[in-house]
C-alpha cells in the first residue's frame, strides 16, 4: 500500500472509525469532529504509513492520539467514564433481533465496560469489538504488546466481577488477596 491508497481506502473505513470514536469519546459532535481531525491528520502524514501497517490500525491509533490531545486541551483528564445513551444503539444496525434477556445482558456489558478505567476500556473496545489482534492494538496504542494483554487481563476480570460471574469472584478475590499480601 501507497499513501495515494488512502483516499480511496478511507471511505470504507468511516463507519468503525467513527463507531471507535463514539465509544471513546462519549459525544456524537465530538466523534465526528474527532474522526474528521483523524483523517486530515492521516492524509497530511499517509507517507508515513508503513507498508506492514494495517491501514485500519494505523487509522485507529491516530483516532486514539487525536482524542488524547483532545483531552489534555481541554485539562479534563478525568473524563474517564462516558454516559452511555441508548440512542447510540439505534444507529448501528443490529443484525440479529435480540429478546428482553439478551438486551438486558447487553446494557449489562455496556454498563461494566463503562466503568473500565480509560486504558483497560480502549484496549476492551480495540480487541474485542474492533477485532484488531493484540499486536495491532499495541501498535495502534503505541504501547508494547505485554502491555495490551495485562490491560486486555484486567479488563475482562473487572467485566466478568462485574457482571457476577462466579469465576471472575473468586480470581478477583485473589487478586485483592495477592495485592493486599
Amino acid at each position: 500500500m501507497n499513501d495515494a491508497d488512502l483516499p480511496g481506502m478511507l471511505p470504507e473505513m468511516l463507519p468503525r472509525l467513527w463507531a471507535f470514536a463514539l465509544r471513546i469519546s462519549g459525544d456524537q459532535h465530538d466523534a465526528e469532529d474527532l474522526v474528521q481531525r483523524a483523517c486530515v491528520r492521516a492524509l497530511e502524514r499517509a507517507h508515513q504509513l508503513q507498508p506492514d501497517t494495517s491501514p485500519l490500525s494505523w487509522m485507529f491509533s491516530i483516532v486514539h492520539s487525536t482524542w488524547i490531545n483532545e483531552l489534555r486541551a481541554r485539562s479534563v483528564r478525568k473524563r474517564s467514564s462516558m454516559e452511555w445513551d441508548d440512542d447510540f444503539l439505534e444507529n448501528v444496525a443490529d443484525p440479529v433481533d435480540k429478546g428482553p434477556e439478551a438486551q438486558l445482558m447487553h446494557s449489562q456489558v455496556i454498563s461494566a465496560v463503562e466503568r473500565l478505567p480509560e486504558a483497560q476500556r480502549v484496549v476492551m473496545l480495540l480487541v474485542a469489538v474492533e477485532g484488531l489482534s493484540y499486536q495491532e492494538a499495541a501498535d495502534a496504542l503505541e504501547v508494547p504488546i505485554g502491555t495490551v494483554m495485562s490491560r486486555l487481563s484486567r479488563a475482562r476480570q473487572a467485566v466478568g466481577a462485574l457482571l457476577g460471574t462466579p469465576d471472575s469472584k473468586a480470581r478477583a478475590s485473589v487478586t485483592r488477596k495477592d495485592s493486599i499480601a
